[in-house]
C-alpha cells in the first residue's frame, strides 16, 4: 500500500517520499545529473520566501478549500454544491 503525503504531491515530486523524481530514460538522467553538478539545475525547487512568496499566506494556501469548508453549515455547502452542478450541466 502507498502512503501519499498531503504536501509533497506536486509537479514531478515522488508521491512517497516527496523528492524530485528521476527522469526513466538514461539520456535524460544523465542530463539532469549534469546540469546539477554543473549548477545549471538546483538539486531542489525552491522555497516560498526564494520565490517571493509571503510565507503566511502560503500557510493559509494550503489550508484553503477545507478551512472553508469546515467553517460553513452542511446548507451552505449544499447550496454551493448546487449551483456548481447547475453550472456544470447548463448548456452555456
Amino acid at each position: 500500500m502507498i502512503m501519499l503525503r498531503p504536501l509533497a504531491q506536486g509537479k514531478g515530486l515522488s508521491p512517497v517520499s516527496g523528492h524530485p523524481k528521476r527522469p526513466r530514460d538514461p539520456n535524460q538522467l544523465a542530463k539532469r545529473i549534469i546540469d546539477i553538478a554543473t549548477g545549471e539545475t538546483p538539486d531542489r525547487d525552491p522555497t516560498p520566501e526564494e520565490e517571493g512568496k509571503d510565507p503566511a499566506a502560503v500557510e493559509l494556501g494550503r489550508k484553503g478549500g477545507k478551512a472553508r469548508a469546515d467553517s460553513m453549515t452542511p446548507k451552505q455547502r449544499s447550496e454551493i454544491a448546487k449551483r456548481a452542478a447547475a453550472k456544470r450541466w447548463s448548456s452555456d
